[in-house]
C-alpha cells in the first residue's frame, strides 16, 4: 500500500464523523428528549475515556516491565509517565482555563428602557455561545483521540501490515460515525441549531486529525507521541463529561442516566466491531 493510498484511507476513516453532525440542526422542546440526547453524548464520551486510558496506560505498563528487565530502561519509563500525567493535566486544566476565558466574554446586562428584554436576549445569546463552546471542546477532545487512531493506521501501513491497516480504517470509520453525534448532542439538548459553517469546522477539528495522524504515522513510530495525544484527549474528555453530567442533573437525572447507558453501549458496540475483525 502506497503512502498516498494510506493517507486517503485515513481521511475516509476520520471524515465519517460528519455523518452524525447534522443532528446539530435539530430542535425540540421535549425536556426528556433533550436530557436523553445529552446523556447519549456523555455515554459515548465515557466509553471513549475508558478506551483512551486503557491504550495509554498499556504503554506505561510496558515501560514498567521494560524497566524491570535486564536493560533497566528507567529513562523511557520516566518519560512515558511524565507524558502520560502531563498530557492529562494539559487536557483537563487547559479546557478549564479556556472555558473561564470564554465566560468572561459574556455581554453585561443592559440598562435603561427595555433593559429586561435586552438582558434576556443577552442571556439567551450567552447560553448559545456556551453550548457551542462546549460542543467545540468535545470536538477538540475527540480530534486528539482521532489523531492517535490515525497514528495507528499509519504505523500499521509503515510496518507493511496492510491487512491490519485496512481493518483499522474500517473499524475507526464506523466508530467515528458515532462521535459526530457526541459533538452535537449538547446542542440538540439545549435547542441550539448550529450553523452549517460551525458543523463544518467541528467536523474538521474532530475528524481531520485522523488524516494528520495517518500522515505522520507513515513516517514516524513513537510511543511517547502516541501516549501524549491520548493523554491530552483523556483530560479534555474528562472535563467535558463533567460539564455534561452537571447539565443532565439540572434537567432530569433519570433520563440522563438512560442516555448515558445508551451512549456507552453504542460506543462499546462499535469498538467490538474492531475486536471481532481482529484489529
Amino acid at each position: 500500500m502506497s503512502t498516498p493510498q494510506t493517507v486517503a484511507l485515513g481521511a475516509i476513516a476520520g471524515f465519517t464523523i460528519f455523518l452524525g453532525l447534522p443532528v446539530g440542526r435539530m430542535r425540540s422542546d421535549n425536556v426528556r428528549l433533550k436530557t436523553f440526547l445529552t446523556g447519549i453524548s456523555a455515554g459515548i464520551l465515557v466509553f471513549l475515556l475508558f478506551d483512551i486510558l486503557s491504550h495509554a496506560t498499556s504503554v506505561v505498563e510496558d515501560a514498567v516491565n521494560a524497566a524491570r528487565g535486564p536493560h533497566h530502561a528507567y529513562g523511557h519509563l520516566a518519560a512515558a509517565s511524565a507524558v502520560y500525567a502531563g498530557g492529562i493535566a494539559v487536557g483537563l486544566m487547559g479546557l478549564l482555563f479556556v472555558s473561564r476565558m470564554w465566560r468572561r466574554r459574556r455581554l453585561p446586562a443592559s440598562l435603561g428602557p427595555g433593559a429586561m428584554a435586552l438582558a434576556e436576549a443577552d442571556e439567551k445569546k450567552a447560553k448559545e455561545h456556551e453550548l457551542l463552546h462546549l460542543g467545540m471542546s468535545i470536538a477538540i477532545g475527540i480530534g486528539l483521540h482521532n489523531f492517535s487512531e490515525g497514528l495507528a493506521i499509519g504505523q500499521a501501513a509503515h510496518t507493511k501490515q496492510v491487512s491490519l491497516a485496512l481493518l483499522l480504517v474500517i473499524g475507526f470509520a464506523l466508530h467515528n460515525a458515532t462521535e459526530g453525534f457526541g459533538i452535537v448532542g449538547p446542542l440538540a439538548a439545549g435547542n441550539i441549531r448550529a450553523s452549517w459553517k460551525w458543523l463544518g469546522v467541528a467536523g474538521l477539528i474532530g475528524g481531520g486529525p485522523t488524516f494528520l495522524g495517518t500522515l505522520l504515522g507513515t513516517t514516524v513510530t513513537s510511543d511517547l507521541v502516541f501516549v501524549g495525544f491520548l493523554a491530552v484527549a483523556a483530560g479534555a474528555i474528562l472535563y467535558v463529561i463533567g460539564e455534561l453530567f452537571a447539565s443532565g442533573r439540572r434537567l432530569s437525572w433519570d433520563w440522563m442516566l438512560w442516555g448515558i447507558l445508551g451512549g456507552f453501549l453504542i460506543g462499546f458496540a462499535t469498538d467490538m466491531i474492531l475486536v471481532a475483525a481482529g484489529a
